[in-house]
């Protein structure tokens, strides 16, 4: 499949990114123009960030799924659309091919329509990384039903939480599945979601691992046995059980329709529903993949995230597929059955690309380098890293251990909020800049603005502006609102600076425009009147040779005003703790400066992270703070457990 689109050199990259700032709309309009539609657009763009309203493809209408799938069976029928690798080693693995894809869809499609969903209607998913989920989220969209996908490792509540949230009236899980070592009751913990639920009217059940689960009358049905109803009656021409949908045709849906809505942290812990709508995502998420990763038809790609985020999404279902490419989805986790499971994956599927978080990098790192020993990497062209700012000692790593210091790495920025990557080296087109995520994409138009939204334009001594980081223009993948709470979106987004997207974000841009990402602006800290960010402090304590990982936030000072509180994972024993506090100081020192040491370091077994890996600073200011109880909600953590030890271990 050729990729009218594709950025090809440095040049190019210039060429297409003047050409997205002087004419938008004709810049886009070019893109669509790659794509299937039932009905072309009215108008490109119709926008103003003061409400907001934001509208890319006015009038359009279309159905993503067609462009997933359906355009590719005659050319790539039979090519690889979907390699599924188990969380097990000793499990099969599977490919799904385009037309195999095809067929799971459209039957889950009918599965949803006989059980009364209908366009329009929410459908939270709720299950472990399967292709069932693929073929569900897939499913959905393709009968204009709204998908909300919840990662399969939150609690009841916060299942609960989303479902009456997003009024959502079926819940599509499994049985239970695996994670690790692990066998998570899925089908129980849904059951527990829904007492007192007065909304969902069906729950949709894969049988993933033989477990036993109650099954309510009238609410509960098996996936198995829906599909064996539409083949029954396929085989015995009774078209009764399949009426209107049975012939596999999608849904026709509007450009701003709603796609899905993905529920992501607040600052005021309760979740945001993200909305993202059809024809401006779709655009977004396959034009980035198809630019950063320079995909290659034929490429096997591996992003290692989980579907339940946005990165899943993206670059696992819609971006890869309506490129026509071949994406790899892995059920289980980076250390199981050991820390060179990613390594054997990269060997048993020949990937080309592999798209990771620096968690993950970090976590393998402290494993040394008996992992890596005897394992073929050869296949890889293309490293990427995404979900947080690089550590340049990780990226150094992933070089040299992984790329063999000849695979380009994308450092890439981008939210939930922005539906795909937006600033980012392309690979092997633009050079890359370890630890700075370097240009933006084409289409976006960042700006570094003071605490008064004014633009800062003089650089430093050092030749560096600070800032906090906005956007000036849409583009086409951005949110349109939250649900259900429009004014919430204004409030988060487009209320702090007028006339701009406030990405939350504080950043460096260097004399070439690149672009370093500091972490969120409430995390730089101001430190005897010097603004240091959190992430330049944490990529110094990195740096020190058994710091695994760390976290930084500030807490009032008597002195200083606000004091720097260092969570440090340490790999090794601790033999005395006062003189290894003063070393990684040394270490600080050495880096950044005396202003840059922690005032308190407390050594830690874990920190306080999301599913998608992203640190939840706001427990640690807490705790950094002396505020033990009122921590918020802490069930939707990757392991809330930790909390409780790093509460009682403060310093």
């Amino acid at each position: 499949m050729d990729y009218g689109y594709q950025i090809n050199s440095e040049a190019e990259y210039k060429i297409a990114y003047q050409k997205s700032v002087a004419n938008p709309e004709a810049f886009w309009e070019e893109v669509a123009s790659e794509f299937v539609w039932h009905k072309k657009h009215d108008k490109v763009l119709d926008w103003n960030f003061t409400e907001p309203k934001i509208e890319w493809y006015k009038g359009a209408k279309l159905n993503i799924t067609e462009n997933c799938i359906d355009r590719h069976l005659d050319k790539l029928g039979d090519k690889p659309a979907i390699i599924w690798e188990p969380n097990n080693p000793a499990e099969a693995s599977k490919t799904f091919t385009y037309k195999q894809l095809h067929e799971h869809v459209c039957d889950f499609a009918q599965v949803l329509k006989n059980n009364g969903i209908q366009k329009g209607d929410r459908v939270c998913i709720y299950m472990g990384m399967v292709p069932e989920l693929a073929f569900a989220v897939l499913a959905c969209a393709r009968i204009g039903a709204i998908h909300s996908v919840i990662f399969g490792g939150f609690s009841a509540q916060s299942i609960k939480d989303r479902v009456e949230d997003a009024g959502a009236n079926c819940i599509i899980t499994c049985d239970a599945g695996y994670r690790g070592a692990k066998t998570i009751a899925l089908k129980n913990i849904v059951d527990e979601a829904l007492e007192n639920n007065n909304t969902v009217k069906k729950v949709i059940v894969i049988n993933r691992t033989n477990t036993e689960v109650l099954m309510k009358e009238n609410r509960d049905v098996w996936y198995e046995a829906e599909i064996m109803k539409i083949k029954n009656a396929l085989e015995e021409n009774d078209f009764s059980s399949i009426p209107p949908f049975g012939g596999g045709g999608a849904e026709s849906m509007d450009a701003e329709d709603p796609l899905f809505i993905l529920y992501t942290s607040g600052s005021t812990g309760k979740p945001k529903g993200v909305v993202h709508t059809c024809a401006g995502y779709m655009i977004w998420a396959t034009y980035t993949f198809v630019n950063m990763m320079h995909y290659q038809q034929g490429d096997v790609h591996f992003c290692t995230a989980d579907v339940g985020w946005i990165t899943g999404h993206s670059y696992i279902l819609y971006g890869p597929l309506a490129a026509g490419g071949t994406s790899l989805m892995f059920e289980g986790i980076p250390t199981f059955p050991d820390a060179g499971r990613f390594w054997d994956i990269v060997k048993k599927h020949s990937v080309n690309i592999l798209y990771t978080a620096p968690t993950a990098l970090r976590s393998l790192m402290s494993f040394g380098q008996e992992p890596l020993v005897g394992k073929d990497l050869s296949s890889l062209k293309i490293l990427g890293t995404v979900g947080e700012p690089i550590n340049e000692e990780a990226w150094h790593w992933y070089d040299k251990n992984i790329g063999n210091e000849k695979c380009p790495i994308v450092d890439t920025w981008w939210q939930t909020e922005t539906g795909g990557c937006m600033i980012t080296n392309l690979a092997g087109i633009t050079p890359a800049k370890p630890g700075w995520a370097t240009l933006p994409m084409p289409g976006v138009q960042p700006i570094l603005v003071d605490e008064n939204g004014i633009e800062i334009t003089l650089p430093n001594e050092e030749g560096i502006i600070k800032g906090n980081l906005c956007i000036k223009f849409p583009w086409p993948g951005m949110l349109r609102t939250t649900w259900g709470e429009h004014e919430r979106c204004k409030q988060n987004y487009f209320a702090t600076y007028p006339n701009l997207y406030f990405t939350g974000d504080g950043a460096l841009k260097d004399a070439d425009g690149n672009y370093r990402i500091t972490g969120r602006v409430d995390d730089v800290l101001n430190i005897s009147g010097h603004r240091i960010g959190t992430a330049e402090v944490e990529n110094a304590l990195n740096m020190h040779e058994a710091v695994v990982e760390s976290a930084v936030v500030g807490y009032p000072h008597d002195i200083k005003g606000q004091g720097i509180y260092a969570y440090i994972i340490y790999n090794g024993k601790i033999e005395d703790a006062q003189k290894l506090r003063a070393a990684i100081n040394d270490t600080i020192t050495k880096i950044i400066g005396a202003i840059a040491k922690p005032d308190k370091i407390q050594f830690v077994n874990g920190l306080p992270k999301t599913r998608s890996g992203k640190i939840m600073r706001r427990i640690l200011r807490k705790i950094a703070e002396g505020e033990t109880e009122n921590l918020g909600d802490i069930s939707t953590l990757l392991d809330p457990d930790v909390v409780s030890e790093i509460r009682d271990g403060r310093v």
